[in-house]
């Protein structure tokens, strides 16, 4: 099996992975898993009522997610695939496991990634998503940023898989954070209602 298949795999049996995104390093899992975006949250040692944010391909496949977002298409065709994490209003509750004290709402990304990155979210699907680093520590812009205790909680072939990720991912990042503003929160509840 290939290194991208293997964190296909990973993802598949509910395991937590590291994967590069357009901003940071993330750690991910499967998106339909509860007991995963838990884990998730326990391995960043982060409260359990934080959102994480719903990560996946394309406008398209999220909208096939969360069909309610339609009506935000123009907004998220301007927005995305890009570096931010919308805040949309999520009015069926859907994946109250990732939408934390905010049932109400739900924060989606559509990453611009290409490479083993692309592959793996079009292979998989949908996936939640946080920066791969402890609460309230420096985002991982490197996979060497990425704190070694959350590198050792990786299976072993997710953590051989991840020598695939570097250093062109790196450099990418690197490129992104140039570009694009620090913040990464675009918080449009005020503007669907």
């Amino acid at each position: 099996m290939s290194k991208v298949g293997d964190v296909v795999s990973a993802i598949r049996a509910g395991e937590l992975v590291v994967i590069p995104t357009d901003t940071v390093y993330g750690l991910a899992c499967d998106a339909y898993r509860e007991e995963s975006a838990r884990a998730l949250s326990e391995l960043k040692r982060r409260e359990l009522g934080q959102p994480i944010a719903l990560v996946i391909a394309s406008v398209d496949s999220l909208l096939d997610c969360i069909p309610e977002l339609g009506e935000a298409i123009a907004l998220l065709l301007a927005l995305l695939p890009g570096p931010f994490t919308l805040v949309l209003p999520n009015p069926a509750r859907r994946y109250p496991w990732l939408t934390g004290d905010r049932p109400d709402t739900i924060g989606v990304r559509v990453p611009d990634v290409d490479g083993r990155a692309a592959e793996i979210l079009n292979a998989v699907g949908p996936i939640a998503a946080t920066s791969a680093n402890r609460h309230g520590e420096r985002d991982p812009r490197r996979l060497e940023d990425v704190p070694p205790e959350i590198l050792g909680q990786l299976g072993h072939k997710v953590q051989h898989a991840l020598r695939a990720f570097t250093p062109e991912d790196d450099a990418a990042l690197k490129a992104a954070a140039r570009t694009f503003p620090k913040t990464d929160l675009y918080d449009v509840q005020q503007t669907l209602t």
